[in-house]
């Protein structure tokens, strides 16, 4: 879904010899993005309207869509980059990789292990990877409230990156299990983004309707229940010539 991106989005700035042995960003949760951008015009959204889908759960990332084409996503060469996830650490300075080998002697293996299973939310909170546990303790642990606060920051960060790309912004998605069960991650995200035209309803957002923002709210904010396991079906249907 992610090869529409611009190519000049999909270069890393390192030596050309990497980037043409394959070195570039790819993105990924692509079957959740094409099942949302297959049903966007159900919503009476013009063909160029420039919408942001944010896949929210223990894999996160956003993408920014326009003409159902993807231009703009935050993972890159792996599902490690961009948003912080439930395990996942996301974007980092690549400097700290090189402070691992050196200062404490961590290999490759163990490197792997700490970015993928041992990082995000679970690193953070250094007791869950779970968005819903994290809330309800967040009270009494500073911890997990540092978890949940650092990953609404960082989803805030990317919306504005993911408007400049797009040039500006008609609809905000919120999408998987967190974007579609945690309201109070949701409202948190939307909490001083009036800048971008984003203003959400407490009360609508609360109760999971499909439409989160205010009447007056020049960006909708809508809640769409994405369905990746249908796009794998209709992707094996299409491979095996089959009526989808």
């Amino acid at each position: 879904f992610h090869v529409t991106n611009p190519p000049i989005s999909r270069l890393y700035a390192l030596p050309r010899r990497l980037t043409e042995a394959g070195l570039v960003r790819y993105g990924f949760h692509g079957l959740s993005y094409e099942y949302i951008a297959r049903q966007l015009p159900r919503y009476g959204l013009a063909v160029d309207a420039k919408v942001i889908v944010a896949h929210l759960g223990s894999g996160a990332s956003m993408c920014a869509i326009t003409s159902g084409r993807s231009v703009a996503t935050t993972m890159g060469f792996s599902a490690l980059d961009g948003l912080p996830m439930g395990t996942r650490c996301g974007n980092i300075d690549p400097g700290i990789l090189l402070y691992l080998m050196r200062e404490h002697h961590l290999d490759a293996e163990a490197i792997e292990q700490m970015l993928y299973r041992e990082s995000g939310l679970l690193g953070v909170s250094e007791t869950s990877a779970d968005m819903q546990d994290l809330l309800a303790r967040e009270a009494d642990d500073v911890r997990a409230a540092e978890a949940v606060a650092l990953f609404c920051y960082r989803v805030k960060k990317q919306i504005g990156a993911h408007a400049a790309a797009l040039g500006g912004l008609d609809t905000l998605v919120f999408a998987g299990g967190i974007g579609e069960n945690a309201p109070a991650v949701r409202a948190r995200i939307g909490e001083g983004l009036g800048f971008l035209g984003i203003e959400l309803d407490a009360a609508r957002n609360a109760v999971h309707a499909d439409v989160i923002s205010t009447d007056a709210s020049r960006v909708r904010v809508r809640v769409i229940r994405t369905d990746e396991e249908q796009m794998i079906a209709r992707s094996v249907c299409r491979v095996l010539d089959l009526d989808a």
